[in-house]
């Protein structure tokens, strides 16, 4: 089957072009599942009810989230609820909104699409390398294995992979929002891509107005963050996995733009 994971969802401007591309998109390339990396979707930053909609009227099946998943109190409810495919890092503390794993059922093979953060340069949350250890024993009926693990750091996303090699299907990155060059098939059968990208402005700064984020950088001081309009570009990468072995066959980026 091929699975589809799309790059963090950055303001209005990424919604649309979600809603423009997506469709026809999965038509051309076969695609079976879509997961969709939806944090920053509401303008400015954080994931927001009318928003959260709009990425799955768009095509997706599930709409991961990372470090801003909880920054707007209103998405609580929808986190809460278990027939909306919404997750949050795994490894969050306990009393937090949401669940960090979805099953999928597609009939024929049972689907686990988990969501971690890493703490490398991040917040001090729960180990996510134990984390996962944990999740892998309540998903181990489930053939195919995917994991967005939202995180800083390369060296702790690569880490990841490997440490997961032959255990899931794949592991792709987010939080970036800076496609990288290493699609791959790791030794023992699990995709990996150390970021997938973003869905939003191609002139910004990770879908940030540029002049905001200069200003920020410069002064050191609070700034309100805006999304910038203008041409748009949608990234990620998609798995070809093998149902009854749960490898991944192939793993190829792109961008869209």
């Amino acid at each position: 089957m091929n699975i589809l994971a799309i790059g963090d969802v950055v303001g209005s401007g990424g919604c649309e072009f979600l809603r423009k591309s997506l469709p026809a998109f999965k038509k051309l390339n076969k695609i079976d599942l879509c997961i969709v990396n939806g944090e920053n979707s509401a303008q400015g930053n954080g994931i927001l009810p009318q928003s959260a909609r709009h990425i799955l009227d768009s095509g997706a099946d599930i709409i991961t989230t990372g470090n801003h998943a909880l920054r707007r109190f209103e998405i609580y409810e929808d986190f809460d609820n278990e027939n909306f495919p919404l997750i949050r890092p795994a490894n969050f503390h306990k009393t937090a909104p949401g669940r960090g794993f979805e099953i999928i059922d597609k009939g024929f093979v049972k689907i686990a699409v988990i969501n971690l953060m890493g703490t490398v340069y991040l917040e001090n949350l729960e180990n996510p390398f134990e984390c996962i250890d944990e999740i892998l024993e309540q998903v181990k009926d489930c053939k195919i294995k995917i994991l967005d693990f939202h995180g800083e750091a390369t060296a702790e996303k690569r880490a990841m992979g490997f440490y997961l090699d032959g255990r899931v299907s794949a592991v792709f990155g987010t939080h970036t929002h800076v496609q990288t060059a290493d699609a791959q098939v790791l030794p023992h059968g699990t995709g990996y891509i150390t970021d997938i990208g973003m869905t939003g402005a191609v002139q910004s700064v990770l879908g940030v107005t540029p002049s905001l984020a200069i200003q920020k950088m410069k002064t050191n001081l609070p700034v309100k963050f805006e999304n910038p309009q203008g041409q748009c570009k949608m990234e990620g990468c998609i798995f070809e996995i093998d149902n009854s072995t749960g490898k991944t066959i192939s793993a190829e980026n792109f961008s869209l733009v």
